[in-house]
């Protein structure tokens, strides 16, 4: 058994603040779905938002699922989905009892395909089958190519859901990314660059839309003196002490950006010796926060990406193979895909490497230095 120091892959980083602002959410006895900590999170993450309107919510699921609601998805209607993602981007369609319409990915940013996007778009107009939302991911924080995709989505009149889960932090030619789509959605959860335990928010330009989603978070409950419902609602408000945790988060997400994008630099100035060894590299007016550093092994490349990953996890390090697109999952197996073979062959050459804020210099070493020896075995 290796005893060295566990390194995970991304871990929670907490600051000095959070226990301050937990604190007075325990000393105001705010330990509720409402409250004062809820209120100036979801102010504070409008300032970085280009003061678009906020509801903090239980999950970055609650968010997509709740958007798909809003937007009127209902049974047997179409979605179209990035199909290079969590399956977290996913299940809330099939919660709605609706179709998801998987969409490959391009080489330069790994996210969805435009070319391929319009192909779908035209593929289900003509049998029909017009889909009602297009759930746009920006993969490990990098930015999809926004320009087309919108263009495409205006050209069709089909509203975007911009999942920007990994993405917080992220900018696309100046504007943080979570500000383009009709509605988008963050994640809190606990291995993202900033974390309220778990939770996440929903966004939108649209005040009203974004009261919808606060009235629907919280069991649709009418303004009546007793409990009475004209629709169905949901327990998705997050909780006034995760949100006190989010305050604290916050202060400290530019510095966490900053060290995510010192750790991808790291590993490139480190390994990129190796011609095997490829990096993800920023496209002009792309500025993306490096949630997780990621590589591509070369096809034809004599160490794999298994190789890689158990002789970490031999080191006590933790790494994981990038997404399992959703097409290729055997839940989402008879559903429409328009594919081209690039996620499919991300996933099975690429790697996450440990890429937590809290990373010392010598966590870095460590797994640098363990790559390299394989390589020189």
């Amino acid at each position: 058994m290796n005893t060295n120091k566990k390194i995970w892959l991304s871990s929670p980083h907490i600051s000095e603040n959070e226990q301050k602002y937990v604190k007075e959410a325990f000393d105001s006895n705010w330990i509720a779905p409402v409250g004062p900590h809820i209120n100036l999170f979801e102010e504070e993450l409008s300032k970085i938002s280009e003061n678009i309107n906020v509801a903090v919510l239980s999950s970055g699921t609650a968010a997509i699922h709740l958007a798909l609601v809003l937007l009127g998805v209902r049974r047997d209607d179409f979605v179209i989905c990035s199909s290079f993602t969590f399956s977290a981007s996913v299940n809330p369609v099939i919660y709605q009892g609706a179709h998801p319409i998987f969409i490959d990915s391009e080489k330069e940013t790994w996210n969805m395909d435009p070319v391929l996007l319009e192909e779908a778009i035209l593929d289900k107009i003509n049998k029909n089958q017009k889909p009602k939302a297009i759930i746009l991911v920006h993969l490990y924080g990098y930015p999809a190519k926004l320009d087309e995709i919108l263009a495409i989505s205006n050209k069709y009149e089909i509203p975007v859901i911009e999942d920007a889960a990994e993405a917080l932090g992220s900018t696309y030619k100046g504007k943080p990314l979570g500000t383009f789509g009709d509605i988008a959605i963050y994640s809190f959860n606990g291995n993202k660059i900033i974390t309220t335990s778990s939770g996440g928010a929903i966004l939108s330009k649209d005040y009203d839309m974004i009261e919808k989603a606060k009235f629907l978070a919280t069991q649709a409950r009418d303004d009546q003196p007793h409990y009475e419902h004209s629709e169905i609602g949901y327990n998705y408000r997050m909780s006034n002490v995760c949100a006190a945790i989010g305050i604290g988060q916050l202060e400290v997400l530019n510095e966490r950006v900053k060290k995510r994008r010192y750790i991808h630099d790291f590993y490139n100035h480190h390994l990129s010796a190796f011609k095997e060894i490829n990096f993800l590299e920023e496209l002009p007016g792309y500025y993306s926060n490096r949630w997780l550093t990621t590589i591509i092994l070369s096809e034809n490349a004599k160490i794999n990406r298994e190789d890689i990953r158990l002789m970490l996890l031999s080191e006590n390090i933790e790494s994981r193979p990038l997404w399992k697109p959703m097409h290729l999952q055997p839940i989402f197996k008879n559903h429409t895909a328009f594919e081209n073979g690039v996620s499919e062959d991300l996933f099975n050459r690429g790697l996450c490497l440990p890429s937590g804020s809290n990373l010392i210099d010598t966590d870095l070493s460590r797994v640098v230095n363990s790559i390299k020896n394989l390589y020189e075995i």
